[in-house]
């Protein structure tokens, strides 16, 4: 790069010497196989070579899953480094976007560098780059859908690393194209980490794990979406629990559709709108109370168990509850939310929100849950109502999920530690799983009576 004071460029030579610097392997590789040939042979070498080849081959077909932990994404990184993403694809598709900065007395254009690959999925691949001076994050959020083309993928999302660097997290295929299984149940309570509960698979080929302790869940989704699929998982993953009573369920159900199943296993069920509303007022009781025994012993907060169960308060069509129905009764329904938003993670009384048009009007509490969940919607302003603002610049594209039986139970959350969006997807609970769930918990019931709010 010429300097401020000079017109002149870096020398030919000079670049390449810095590139070989960058990139070892071009060098100790054929070096390394040229210097064996003269050394043992160019017979032995290619023994050598094939029985590398060959082992690699072994470890694929005999174990599947160290291979494609350890060795399967260095393979596909290395070879989409240097055929997908080669110097002059790269370069070109930058230029083309307009993401590039110009010497202002050489007029030489300087390229965003490629720092590493990684591609822990056959579908998503994340590429670190080195920003130029004078460059932002801003920049390439409001280049992504031309970048999206340039690069010929699917979708780009984006996060700032650390200074001068940011990760463009590729989608270069649908990464779910096959139902994903429901949740084995496992016996055993003490089994459950209350913090780790697997309710679908991420883009990256691994778990899609959320927290049903401490956290306030919101699942925002248009009709068919599957937005019951992520509370079903999560259900089926409480199960031990749910039986051992050191978990209740508080259930509003106003379409007594999915949910009506579980009247049988729920602490308390209610369909009616002014049941629902009575619901939510012993809810909001029973927290209170919770609180006050936990003043008097000193402590800040519970320890899920039959004595002092974990609540979670399951609310299937929040717009109906809170914006479609009796407006006298939504306000005071808001006002009893919101003190469960704002005070029930320490008490162990949980929300689980899910809606078809998130908005304020219709979600006053919106902001109050911590977790957050968006599926298919019909608006791309419903994305960042849902993940925050500017979610769907940064790669969330919710809007854009086909409208179609195969996609229910894909959506977008927002990473942990980080602002870009990761594509998930929710395990896929029928009929017939829903059943196994009730007659598992009703088979070794040992928790509180249950009562339905008819």
């Amino acid at each position: 790069m010429a300097s401020e004071f000079s017109k002149r460029t870096k020398g030919a030579e000079v670049k390449v010497a810095a590139w070989l610097s960058r990139h070892p392997g071009s060098i100790l590789a054929p070096a390394a196989v040229t210097t064996a040939g003269l050394e043992l042979g160019w017979t032995t070498t290619g023994g050598i070579l094939g029985g590398t080849a060959a082992s690699l081959g072994a470890w694929y077909r005999a174990h599947p899953d160290t291979f494609d932990r350890f060795a399967a994404p260095r393979i596909r990184a290395w070879r989409r480094r240097w055929i997908t993403y080669l110097g002059p694809r790269w370069r070109n598709a930058l230029i083309a976007c307009d993401l590039f900065t110009t010497n202002r007395k050489t007029g030489e254009l300087h390229v965003p560098r490629l720092l590493r690959i990684r591609s822990y999925s056959p579908s998503v691949d994340t590429l670190y780059v080195k920003l130029h001076p004078g460059q932002h994050l801003r920049q390439f959020e409001a280049k992504l859908p031309e970048l999206t083309e340039a690069l010929k993928v699917e979708r780009i999302a984006i996060e700032r690393v650390k200074p001068r660097v940011i990760a463009l997290v590729v989608e270069r295929s649908e990464p779910f194209t096959e139902v994903i299984e429901a949740p084995e149940m496992v016996y055993d309570s003490d089994a459950i980490e209350l913090t780790n509960l697997y309710v679908g698979e991420t883009e990256y080929g691994g778990d899609w794990r959320l927290s049903a302790v401490g956290q306030h869940l919101f699942v925002a989704g248009a009709t068919g979406a599957g937005k019951n699929s992520v509370v079903n998982a999560l259900l089926r993953g409480l199960a031990p629990l749910i039986r051992d009573g050191a978990v209740r369920l508080w259930i509003c159900d106003p379409k007594q559709m999915e949910f009506a199943k579980l009247a049988g296993i729920a602490y308390r069920y209610a369909c009616e709108e002014g049941d629902c509303a009575e619901l939510v007022e012993e809810y909001v009781a029973d927290m209170q109370a919770t609180q006050r025994c936990l003043a008097d012993q000193g402590k800040r907060k519970i320890t899920p168990s039959s004595v002092t169960p974990l609540n979670v308060l399951i609310l299937d069509e929040m717009g109906a509850l809170l914006a479609y129905g009796d407006a006298s009764a939504a306000r005071g329904l808001k006002r009893q939310l919101a003190l469960v938003g704002s005070q029930g993670r320490a008490t162990g009384h949980s929300m689980v929100g899910l809606v078809q048009e998130p908005t304020k009007d219709t979600v006053p509490v919106r902001d109050l849950f911590t977790t957050r969940v968006c599926l298919r919607v019909t608006s791309a302003a419903h994305v960042d109502m849902v993940l925050g603002e500017n979610a769907r610049l940064r790669g969330a594209l919710a809007d854009e999920i086909p409208n179609a039986p195969e996609t229910s139970g894909i959506g977008y959350v927002i990473r942990q530690r980080s602002r870009v969006p990761m594509r998930v997807r929710a395990a896929y609970v029928d009929d017939r799983e829903l059943d196994e769930l009730v007659e598992f918990v009703r088979a070794g019931w040992r928790g509180a009576e249950l009562r339905v709010v008819a």
